[in-house]
């Protein structure tokens, strides 16, 4: 019968839906109350409020000043007394060195020079170097002092033929060498009797006015000038040249009388130190 009118009563009935909604509605009150009791905060707390004090000023006395310390004293001493105010010492003045001019030669020691003629006229040359130096006077030390050397040309018959100046390290001592040289007094004759050409050096110094020469070995044979025994042009035949040795004093050969004495091998000496810086 229900099938020929066409009504359900299982459709149209709310008991049908009452299965659906009744556990939605606890669903939902469940969750309205577990919600309530999580997000509903409790109780407002009040807010934090800061005490009032009552402050009060108190001054503090200043504190006490510290205590002095007792200085012992002590006694005086001369170091305390004032010393009174000098002017510093000056450095003691340097007295310059000087030397006097040697003596001029003598009328034995030109006429000894005249007459020796070995070594181009050396006892000449040395005389002559001695002559004009004593006629400069006083050697001081400082900017005057120096050395000056000269090419002579003296004519046989002892008169000054040329001087030329070949340098000079000090104006004065050239000055007065030139002044020397033109008053110089009448010479001897060479002792070749021919012109004597040479030069000299002439020294102004506060510590040497030159030395004597040695004559010891004037008597030998002038040593040849030195040749390289090996030079070779390329071109000639290659021969190593020996050299010769010195030969023996010729018989009859008497040295200067000055040779032999200790104070002429110390001057000797001196002069090669002085020339070779030994020992410097």
């Amino acid at each position: 019968m229900a099938a020929e009118t066409g009504f359900d009563w299982r459709q149209d009935s709310p008991w049908r839906r009452l299965p659906l909604t009744l556990p939605g509605a606890v669903l939902v009150g469940l969750l309205g109350l577990w919600a309530g009791g999580v997000l509903m905060p409790g109780p407002m707390q009040q807010p934090f409020e800061i005490p009032t004090l009552d402050a009060q000023f108190i001054e503090l006395s200043p504190p006490p000043p510290p205590e002095r310390v007792k200085v012992q004293e002590r006694e005086p001493t001369p170091r305390d007394e004032p010393q009174s105010e000098t002017a510093p010492e000056s450095p003691p003045v340097k007295t310059p060195a000087s030397l006097d001019a040697p003596p001029a030669p003598t009328a034995e020691e030109w006429q000894l020079a005249s007459t020796y003629t070995l070594r181009n006229g050396k006892r000449y040359r040395h005389a002559w170097g001695q002559q004009v130096r004593s006629m400069m006077g006083t050697a001081v030390e400082g900017p005057d002092q120096g050395q000056v050397r000269f090419r002579i040309e003296i004519a046989p018959d002892g008169k000054i033929a040329k001087v030329e100046e070949l340098w000079s390290t000090s104006e004065k001592a050239s000055k007065l060498a030139w002044q020397a040289i033109r008053s110089l007094p009448p010479l001897p004759p060479t002792p070749t009797g021919k012109p004597l050409v040479f030069e000299q050096t002439i020294s102004f110094m506060p510590y040497e006015t030159g030395w004597p020469p040695s004559y010891k070995l004037d008597c030998l044979p002038e040593i040849e000038p030195f040749k390289n025994p090996y030079a070779w042009d390329g071109k000639s035949p290659q021969n190593v040249v020996e050299r010769a040795h010195r030969p023996p004093p010729p018989e009859g050969c008497i040295p200067d009388s000055t040779a032999e004495t200790i104070e002429e091998e110390e001057q000797s000496f001196k002069r090669q130190m002085d020339q070779w810086r030994w020992a410097r």
